[in-house]
């Protein structure tokens, strides 16, 4: 349980929305949890307590709120800002490690024992792996209940619990309303309705402000065609799911992005929706980033003129650390010219009945295999990417939400053909790190040296120490300031 208990009350009192997510409200009396903001009136201080998940809010007795609904409060950023075994732990379980392959999974892919794991976020999260997964169970649930017609028993299943009964307890005892009730509450609210059959559509919050047009604009301006495209106001793409594949659209919309997902299996959902949201840096605090970036007065101009800039990532580190091998000492219309060969000769089909998606981007395995005298690569990149192929797919290297980042670095650089630049595009957009910085960027060097930075690599390095831990987000605005088509939405 938190107790910084004066900040909170002022934040709830307040009704600051910065903290929704960071931490839940209790409210003794009435036994029930909401997000800071909710806009029922403020509780008295001595009967609130605080907690830093809504597992431990319902392990401890409480249940969600119907106003503010604070099982969907955006992601805490701590989860994303850190990389201890506690972070890391939590961004498997939001993928579904948990529900797939038990807490044994969970504590094997971290290099600890069920014991360690279980101790580590009891302490810091007052809910062990199992509650934190039954949580996200039950918020998977609730979506699919009231956004698909499907069957309740097929809903229990493809969120991930073992029968319906636990399933109908689950929802009963965090919600205090049956399935049923939730669905016919849904009926007459403002949860969007699918577009097509087979479609989940979902709203995805985050912190405000963001700003979609380097987000977006970069995804648009990057994609690989067959994989990815821009429709209609929509970034879509292909995705390569546990149970199947899937097809996502992403709509920027002033309080949230709009996801309508198609997926071959239901039970991928949580892992679709927790790659969506990593994909678009959705879980920052861009009020925390920007409070620091702004502290310099050189880079202060940039974003006050468009504050909230996120870190365009990946929802496939192996897929991304492939491409930035493609993208070494080429435009970005080659780099998506390679990968396109790749995805044609490689990839998966599958079919897009909305759209030009028509292909998987291809497993590390598959390209493995390749013929090296195919690819039209320089010969030396060609070592490289299969160098990098071989050690993703036989497991020597692993890249992914369980990484820990400084020896994820060290096992790039060890790699032939891997330098700083590529390494730390891996490290910014693959595995999530905030502080990643690329200072022999000629993009960067080029914005440095037209705003009186340092431009050279070992001085700019020494300026941003004082952009720490945020450097990956002043690579944005720096790369903003270029008329490059990544930093502007499509029209």
């Amino acid at each position: 349980m938190h107790t910084d208990t004066e900040r909170y009350v002022r934040a709830v009192q307040s009704k600051d929305a910065r903290f929704d997510g960071v931490f839940f409200t209790a409210v003794r009396t009435t036994r029930i949890y909401c997000r800071p903001s909710c806009p029922a009136r403020p509780p008295k201080p001595e009967n609130m307590e605080f907690h830093p998940t809504a597992a431990s809010c319902q392990r401890a007795g409480f249940r969600a709120c119907k106003r503010c609904r604070p099982d969907t409060s955006p992601g805490s950023p701590r989860w994303h800002a850190r990389a201890d075994a506690v972070a890391r732990a939590m961004r498997l379980i939001q993928d579904g490690v948990v529900d797939r392959e038990g807490v044994p999974g969970l504590a094997g892919r971290l290099g600890y024992s069920t014991r360690q794991i279980e101790r580590q976020l009891l302490a810091e999260l007052g809910a062990g792996p199992l509650a934190l997964a039954r949580a996200q169970r039950a918020q998977t649930a609730r979506v699919l209940i009231e956004t698909t017609p499907l069957p309740m028993a097929e809903i229990a299943f493809a969120a991930g619990f073992a029968s319906i009964r636990t399933f109908n307890d689950t929802v009963r005892e965090v919600f205090a309303l049956t399935p049923g009730a939730l669905r016919a509450r849904a009926a007459g609210s403002r949860a969007p309705a699918p577009a097509a059959p087979g479609t989940i559509t979902v709203r995805l919050p985050f912190r405000a402000p963001l700003n979609p047009s380097n987000l977006f604009g970069h995804l648009a301006a990057t994609a690989v065609p067959g994989v990815e495209e821009w429709r209609d106001g929509a970034y879509r793409r292909t995705l390569s799911l546990p149970y199947g594949h899937g097809i996502v659209a992403l709509t920027p919309r002033p309080d949230h992005v709009l996801c309508r997902l198609s997926l071959t299996d239901p039970r991928d959902l949580t892992h679709a929706i927790s790659r969506c949201r990593r994909l678009l840096d959705l879980d920052a605090d861009p009020v925390a980033v920007d409070e620091q970036l702004r502290a310099d007065p050189l880079l202060a101009p940039l974003v006050d003129a468009a504050p909230g800039r996120r870190v365009p990532r990946t929802v496939d580190a192996a897929e991304f650390a492939v491409r930035a091998v493609l993208g070494q000492q080429v435009s970005t219309a080659a780099a998506r010219t390679h990968a396109a060969r790749l995805v044609t000769e490689h990839g998966v089909p599958v079919e897009d009945p909305e759209g030009g998606l028509t292909h998987l981007f291809p497993t590390s395995e598959a390209l493995a295999g390749l013929d090296p005298e195919t690819l039209a690569l320089p010969r030396s990149r060609r070592g490289t990417l299969l160098t990098l192929v071989t050690a993703l797919a036989d497991g020597s290297l692993a890249l992914g939400p369980e990484s820990d980042w400084a020896e994820a670095r060290a096992r790039l650089l060890a790699l032939p053909g891997f330098g700083p630049w590529t390494t730390e595009v891996i490290a910014m957009r693959a595995l999530g790190d905030p502080d990643a910085f690329l200072p022999g960027d000629l993009g960067i060097r080029r914005a440095a040296q037209g705003l009186g930075l340092p431009s050279s690599p070992a001085a700019l390095t020494a300026r941003a120490a004082q952009w720490r831990p945020w450097r990956a987000y002043a690579v944005q605005y720096l790369w903003a300031t270029d008329s490059h088509p990544i930093n502007h939405l499509p029209a």
